[in-house]
């Protein structure tokens, strides 16, 4: 992964943005891309938020993104970037996308737990064919939209956990993307990004904020 080096005195100066996760796995992804850029990044770890009032109402991820973004802006008063993101599979059309971690063992089960449930639910499908989406939403912190991004990753659901569970994202250890013959979490943070839909994503993002912040 990227380092930056930074000064207590610059980062004072630079321009705050709070990527809205406690996912340390999607944590990563969003930031690694922007690690170059004169920003002092910051995550919801950082802040004590009440968020019971939030609701994932959206009927796309485009829709969830924004909410997200909007409501921790309005929280935290900070330049605020958030994603929605979700596994849309082939043989069980319309189950999981939005709903992807709410779905099946639920999102209060534990990574391994939601996975377990995930490949036994799977078994008997002969169409592993599954698509990956990311979709992102940068706001101000009035939270007025500055931009959107969605990324997308074709790929292949293997039959078994080929790659050590990685926290918040435990798909990823059963996503071959499509030319590749490992799964996400088998890459690095460098070559996962290169190739998955929340990279692409962010660096739509990334060419934006370069502009934005001059």
């Amino acid at each position: 992964m990227q380092s930056l080096e930074i000064s207590s005195k610059n980062l004072a100066k630079m321009k705050k943005l709070l990527i809205a996760t406690s996912n340390k796995g999607k944590l990563d992804g969003l930031s690694y891309e922007l690690l170059s850029l004169p920003l002092n990044i910051v995550s919801l770890q950082n802040y004590l938020v009440d968020d019971s009032t939030l609701i994932e109402s959206g009927n796309t991820f485009e829709e969830n993104a924004k909410i997200k973004a909007r409501f921790y802006a309005e929280k935290i008063k900070l330049m605020t970037l958030a994603d929605d993101s979700g596994l849309i599979v082939e043989a069980l059309k319309d189950e999981l996308g939005v709903k992807t971690r709410r779905w099946g063992a639920g999102e209060k089960a534990s990574d391994k737990e939601w996975l377990d449930f995930f490949l036994k639910r799977m078994e008997k499908e002969k169409n592993r064919k599954a698509l990956f989406v990311s979709c992102i939403c940068l706001v101000d912190n009035q939270g007025k939209i500055i931009c959107t991004a969605r990324g997308e990753t074709y790929g292949t659901l293997a039959r078994e956990i080929q790659a050590p569970i990685k926290p918040g994202i435990p798909l990823s250890s059963i996503f071959i993307p499509d030319g590749c013959d490992k799964v996400h979490s088998a890459m690095s943070v460098e070559e996962k990004n290169k190739i998955s839909h929340r990279g692409k994503a962010m660096k739509m993002v990334k060419k934006f904020l370069e502009e934005y912040l001059d």
